[in-house]
């Protein structure tokens, strides 16, 4: 069963200083119908003006990917760790027994438009990580891109939950297949542009819960950024 979450029907906060739709249940936005999916927690579509950001706060538990769409995002953390995310870049923050952190635009100009996601991690309470990655544009161009997995195989990100998170982008006429082995599930989230998914048309922002369903077969494309979370049962 293919179930859509179209992007207008998701939860808006507004704060000035940042934008955000959240596709789950967030903050002071509360849907029961949308808590997560499966053992993901959190969607949230951010965009962060320009000499703005997220004040140092507190994570524990929790297995946190950043993947920024356009701009950059500055990342210190109490770890020690002090790095700029730029478009194309994911960010891995595995909590565990607790962290803080800021997220800052340092831009002049710009605003930074980014992918803030959540999971239940599988295993509580283990030492705090951190990683960083590039994933080019030409890894990603008419082909998924493997950047989170529970192994870190083919040079992805690794992250305490039994998931893969894949990137694709989509334009013109190339085909994408994708195969759910059995009993997985998956989401779908399309990042910007536009394509069809099983004879299903997706936009930017529009969301797709993925049961009992084989294989995933995407096309028509246009400038179309796609997201699979492959989650275990």
């Amino acid at each position: 069963m293919i179930t859509i979450r179209k992007a207008r029907d998701r939860g808006p906060s507004n704060l000035g200083w940042l934008s955000s739709q959240h596709t789950f249940s967030f903050g002071n936005y509360y849907d029961e119908q949308h808590m997560g999916f499966q053992t993901l927690r959190v969607i949230n579509d951010d965009h962060v003006i320009k000499g703005a950001g997220f004040g140092t706060h507190p994570h524990s538990n929790m297995e946190i990917i950043s993947y920024v769409l356009d701009g950059s995002l500055e990342h210190k953390d109490s770890m020690g760790n002090g790095s700029v995310i730029n478009k194309g870049e994911v960010q891995l923050l595995s909590a565990g027994t607790g962290i803080t952190h800021s997220e800052y635009n340092h831009s002049k100009s710009e605003e930074v438009h980014f992918l803030q996601i959540w999971f239940v991690p599988k295993e509580l309470d283990i030492v705090p990580t951190y990683s960083q990655k590039y994933f080019g544009r030409e890894e990603k161009q008419g082909k998924l891109r493997l950047v989170v997995s529970p192994d870190g195989r083919e040079g992805s990100l690794s992250i305490n939950q039994n998931v893969d998170m894949f990137v694709c982008l989509l334009d013109g006429i190339d085909t994408v297949e994708h195969i759910l082995s059995d009993k997985r599930k998956a989401w779908v989230h399309i990042a910007r542009g536009e394509v069809q998914m099983n004879n299903h048309l997706l936009q930017a922002g529009d969301g797709a819960s993925i049961d009992d369903v084989s294989s995933l077969s995407f096309t028509e494309g246009h400038d179309a950024e796609i997201i699979i979370f492959d989650i275990a049962p």
